[in-house]
């Protein structure tokens, strides 16, 4: 039976952030089980790959503390040599730690019961939590000491350093559109491309689109084409990891003309290849590319 490449345990202390690192992990494509008692850890990893996996090899994150059933941490690190010892798998041990007076302030700000003190005050379940997962906290390969980190700054270096070969890239697509049949829905950058010359008052160019090669020259030979579109290219490659650093799941980038059918296509086709050169991979579509052509939207023609 495939069982993942890649495993890791997130424990630590409650409110130090299990939360943020197990909703990061989702997000950059690992598999996520959260409070799963340790007896259903052999029974999880047998259960076979979900539908639509991209392969066998997506990691794998458990999320376990104080609220998990049956919650023994000496118990925890001998199952997890022995399932070491059994499979010949290293399962990761994550322990996020916290000062317990950034702690008590988190839970007085957010006015949670601690766990292990539902009727005493927080800093009592903190200190008993604490010599609690002294083991798991000895026991962890890493750890990260979230006292002086927000949530994004959390979710940031667990991005950074779990993300792994195109895990977390953002589903980034390209679409053309015409401005007369309104805005895309979900677009994050919208580039208006009715400043270039258009191909629809040409009588001969006027059937085709942006993917023919004569409609392409066209609008290329526009004096105002390469600077412009090159500058948006330049855009796009400044913003794209910046998205990706803040953990954006989609991206959409907009192309607008009046009609959706020459500019808008053209320029859309190119900024594709463009990105997929330099090492993105966005998906290219043209929602308005089989509208019929229509003087009336089309406005009055423009001569340069």
């Amino acid at each position: 039976m495939t069982r993942p490449k890649d495993i890791l345990l997130v424990t630590g202390m409650s409110g130090a952030g299990k939360s943020t690192v197990l909703k990061t992990l989702e997000d950059l494509g690992w598999e996520v089980v959260d409070n799963l008692p340790l007896l259903l850890l052999d029974r999880l990893l047998d259960a076979p790959i979900p539908e639509g996996s991209p392969d066998d090899s997506q990691p794998l994150a458990i999320g376990i503390g104080a609220r998990t059933r049956d919650f023994d941490p000496e118990r925890i690190v001998r199952r997890i040599r022995e399932f070491r010892d059994r499979h010949g798998l290293e399962i990761g041990t994550l322990f996020l730690d916290c000062s317990a007076a950034e702690l008590e302030r988190r839970y007085s700000e957010t006015r949670r019961r601690h766990p292990l003190a539902l009727d005493r005050p927080a800093i009592d379940g903190i200190g008993r939590e604490r010599d609690l997962l002294a083991p798991l906290r000895d026991w962890a390969n890493r750890l990260i000491d979230t006292t002086e980190m927000s949530a994004n700054e959390l979710a940031q270096q667990i991005r950074a350093n779990f993300s792994g070969e195109r895990l977390g890239e953002p589903t980034l697509s390209i679409r053309s559109f015409g401005f007369a049949r309104g805005l895309p829905r979900n677009a994050d950058l919208v580039f208006d491309m009715r400043f270039l010359r258009n191909p629809h008052w040409d009588h001969d160019l006027r059937p085709g689109t942006g993917l023919d090669a004569d409609v392409s020259a066209y609008i290329m030979a526009d004096p105002a084409y390469e600077a412009a579109v090159s500058r948006i290219e330049e855009l796009l490659m400044l913003l794209l990891p910046r998205y990706r650093a803040e953990g954006k799941s989609y991206v959409t980038v907009a192309i607008g003309c009046t009609g959706g059918r020459h500019r808008s296509v053209h320029v859309a086709e190119r900024i594709g290849r463009r990105l997929r050169e330099a090492g993105f991979s966005p998906s290219v579509d043209h929602r308005d590319l089989g509208a019929a052509p229509q003087d009336a939207l089309e406005g009055s023609p423009v001569v340069l």
